[in-house]
């Protein structure tokens, strides 16, 4: 099934952190061993993506000519023993282009997931941030438990097929225990391959990471540019290194006040009002819109779609069928931008007429399926971290009463994200708190972007998150538009603001409005 915590997490609303055991001795002053802050990387052309972080092909030089440089950097397996064995940390960086005198230090990007590769996903979008180059190293990184990074293994591709193409939202009690059962399975699998990093994937351990990452890049604060989960990293960070926050952004904010519940039952809202924004969207424009007359005639045909498939799957990619949960994987995936809103369109007429090919595309990107039938470990590095930081564990009678109100909030997406709650039942490892602490007196300013069609991390979580970090802290900006984020919206208000304050540390006006 398309773990409907990757809605969350690809949502990005982990929850997460601190035990009284993590946090003991981790106050601003803390520092890894000495050996650890000392280590210089050695920097070498970029090899091909892993596996697990996806595959292809190595990254193309930037328009300049300039090259991917790849290293790895020793952390400490345990961070409550920093003297004991270590892990290697994978990552990525496109040096400066600008004049050298004019540097300001490495800027660190964490795009989300959580479980997502910063090695693979900033050469993709690295041409987005060219003029942030011209005063910075662009780096990002595998977060320990994802990609080259120590990664989290779970069960095998083959495995992963059936796992997506079970039945997500259970009707019965024979579709409830077989989901029941396979959660339990992946998570055995999870524990049987990877138990020696599952306690020490939380996002408190990749906040200190962060820390030892700017010291060894050789800055004194850190300049950081987080989005969707990247967010709540980069609060927590702040949390624990207040004094150490150098220039923040932080855009698709994941809202720090909720337990998982309340995020996912977010998430359906935010899902539903953006099917809505499409609908609208598909049937105003001035040629008739293919998937419906009016708004509502889309929605209801595609709840019958999905209705239909749930009785009888139709061909998606061969030897696959197109499943009810998959359906609804491609749909959600393409509803983060709006670029992608004419693949809906194509995928659901092609549905309507048997074809499944398109939408099961946009479940397999949502998955981490490449085209050669391999799987990065998005899905189980995003499981591994969500559990490790969320305390509260659901069971499916809990579930059950909350059904109406998930359906109340999303017809479409309700049962789907209800269901995903179930994800850390039977894991291994306790989670370690309802929601992040992000409270940061004394940090630089923090410039939070929210986008007020954000399906992913609703608009409310960064006036949520400003709350949160302080006052004094937290600078809010809105942009009025679609999909998830803003930045890469290529919106000339957004980028401006941020470039103004990365560049030139110029902090816009709290409650600036873009449109």
């Amino acid at each position: 099934m398309p773990n409907p915590s990757r809605l969350r997490a690809a949502a990005l609303t982990v929850s997460a952190v601190l035990l009284s055991s993590v946090l003991a001795g981790c106050g601003d002053d803390a520092k890894a061993d000495e050996d650890l802050t000392a280590q210089e990387l050695s920097w070498k052309d970029c090899p091909a993506p892993s596996a697990a972080e996806g595959g292809g092909s190595a990254p193309s030089p930037l328009p300049d000519g300039a090259r991917w440089q790849c290293a790895t950097m020793k952390a400490p397996l345990d961070w409550d023993d920093p003297k004991g064995d270590t892990i290697d940390l994978a990552l990525i960086r496109a040096k400066t282009s600008g004049d050298k005198s004019r540097r300001i230090g490495s800027l660190i990007f964490n795009f989300g997931g959580p479980g997502g590769s910063g090695v693979t996903t900033l050469p993709a979008f690295g041409e987005d941030y060219e003029t942030l180059r011209t005063r910075y190293d662009l780096v990002s990184f595998d977060p320990r438990g994802v990609g080259r990074s120590a990664p989290v293994e779970c069960e095998d591709d083959q495995q992963l097929d059936a796992y997506f193409q079970q039945d997500a939202t259970p009707d019965d009690a024979a579709e409830r225990t077989a989901l029941l059962k396979n959660t339990r399975q992946f998570n055995e699998a999870c524990e049987k391959n990877s138990e020696r990093i599952l306690p020490h994937v939380r996002t408190t351990d990749a906040a200190r990471d962060l820390d030892l990452m700017r010291q060894v890049l050789g800055d004194d604060k850190l300049y950081y540019f987080g989005i969707s989960y990247g967010t709540e990293l980069g609060g927590v960070y702040a949390h624990l290194f207040p004094k150490r926050v150098g220039r923040a952004v932080f855009d698709a904010v994941v809202d720090p006040t909720q337990d998982p519940e309340q995020g996912s039952l977010g998430q359906a809202k935010g899902f539903q009002l953006a099917l809505d924004n499409y609908a609208e969207d598909c049937t105003s424009q001035e040629e008739l819109c293919p998937v419906g007359d009016s708004p509502q005639d889309v929605k209801d045909r595609i709840a019958q779609l999905l209705e239909d498939l749930d009785r009888k799957p139709i061909p998606g990619i061969l030897p696959r069928q197109l499943t009810q949960t998959a359906a609804t994987s491609g749909i959600a995936q393409a509803l983060y931008s709006k670029d992608f809103w004419p693949y809906l369109t194509e995928g659901l007429q092609d549905a309507y007429d048997g074809d499944g090919r398109i939408l099961m595309s946009l479940a397999d990107s949502m998955n981490g399926r490449n085209e050669n039938g391999e799987y990065s470990n998005i899905t189980a590095a995003n499981i591994a971290i969500n559990c490790a930081d969320d305390k509260p564990r659901y069971d499916a009678a809990y579930v059950e009463r909350k059904l109406p109100e998930f359906r109340a909030a999303s017809p479409l997406f309700g049962d789907f994200l209800a269901w995903g709650m179930i994800s850390c039942t039977a894991w291994a490892v306790p989670g370690a708190a309802d929601h992040p602490d992000v409270s940061a007196p004394g940090a630089a300013p923090i410039l939070v972007v929210g986008n007020t069609g954000d399906p992913a991390t609703p608009y409310e979580g960064a006036h949520r998150m400003v709350e949160a970090l302080g006052k004094g802290v937290g600078v809010e900006l809105t942009y009025k538009g679609q999909g998830h984020g803003a930045y890469d919206s290529k919106n000339k208000c957004v980028q401006s603001a941020v470039n103004g304050y990365l560049l030139d540390g110029k902090v816009p006006s709290a409650g600036t409005v873009c449109s």
